[in-house]
């Protein structure tokens, strides 16, 4: 067999692998998802009355798993924190008081570290919930409530490596983290409020915050010569002209695609109110920056500005966004 034929076969059989490890992994987790049952409300209950923190503890491939579920609840309303339950019984307990409630992940639950972080808990009446594929470990039986993985098969083909339970394991703390959001009513100013970096963060800022207002809002009314509009697109540098009439709504714009469609000798004898565009496309001053880049891409006709509307008044406007402003701010 040539190398070529053979690092095919490798290619191959490495595809197999992984499709297999994903097929795998997403089998289990739709038995998971059957699997759930009043358990699981009862655990968002006791989270959700917390008035602390969320203490979340697991030992090796658990821990790793128990840090991302800390960081996700966290991030989405929830205080959360990672204790590892080897440093907990070296003074690290001092980091769960009275008000926190535990959070415990370990797949056989058997995991001898986290004894002494179970009955500190136990000790102050914290609220403990329970993450294990076995219902009659200990940690199941310490558990007030216990959220069982069911029993499918890893899948490392040797059946020893943590790999479709700690996908489990993750999946059940996603879960966890939404219940938990939607029940408190968690909003995208809330996120952004703990997300302020980042493209992220770049999002989930409001239009009110980016817009150019005032005197630099290239406006001018029907009536206006195309010379004089021409120079204002010019002078202003957003790339149109928005057109407002005697009660200064916004009932047209003109841009450069405008202009070109409108080009002849007879353009500068005419009018601004007769080659602008009726209902442009607009947006309120508190949409988030990523929505007004969509509305920007939207097809058939994507666009470079959008004004800003006060959808109160009838659609007066109150500024001026351009993607330039987007890519500013690392949006766009």
């Amino acid at each position: 067999m040539s190398v070529a034929a053979v690092e095919l076969q490798e290619r191959t059989s490495d595809l197999e692998v992984a499709r297999a490890v994903l097929d795998t992994e997403a089998r289990a987790l739709g038995t998971l998802a059957g699997a759930l049952d009043e358990n699981f409300s009862r655990a968002v209950d006791a989270l959700a009355k917390t008035t602390g923190r969320v203490v979340v503890s697991g030992m090796g491939k658990s821990g790793h798993v128990g840090r991302k579920i800390a960081a996700t609840l966290a991030s989405t309303g929830t205080p959360a924190l990672f204790v590892h339950p080897a440093e907990a019984s070296h003074g690290d307990l001092g980091m769960v008081v009275a008000g926190d409630s535990v959070l415990a992940l370990s797949n056989s639950g058997e995991t001898a570290e986290l004894a002494d972080l179970l009955s500190h808990a136990k000790r102050f009446g914290l609220p403990l919930v329970a993450i294990t594929g076995r219902a009659g470990s200990a940690l199941a039986q310490a558990a007030d409530v216990t959220l069982l993985l069911p029993a499918v098969p890893e899948a490392c083909p040797m059946g020893l490596a943590p790999t479709t339970s700690t996908t489990m394991q993750i999946a059940l703390g996603d879960a966890l983290a939404v219940a938990l959001l939607t029940r408190r009513g968690f909003t995208t100013t809330d996120f952004r409020s703990l997300h302020p970096g980042g493209r992220l963060g770049a999002k989930l800022r409001r239009v009110r915050e980016l817009m150019h207002t005032g005197d630099e809002m290239p406006l001018a009314s029907p009536e206006t010569p195309m010379d004089a509009a021409i120079l204002q697109i010019t002078e202003k540098r957003f790339g149109c002209l928005g057109i407002v009439d005697e009660a200064g709504v916004l009932i047209g714009i003109i841009t450069d695609g405008d202009l070109r469609r409108a080009m002849g000798p007879d353009l500068l004898r005419r009018k601004a109110g007769d080659i602008m565009t009726r209902q442009p496309r607009v947006i309120g001053p508190d949409a988030l920056a990523g929505e007004a880049l969509r509305m920007m891409n939207e097809s058939p006709r994507p666009i470079t500005a959008l004004f800003v509307v006060d959808t109160g008044r009838s659609g007066v406007p109150l500024g001026i966004l351009h993607i330039h402003d987007l890519l500013r701010i690392g949006v766009a």
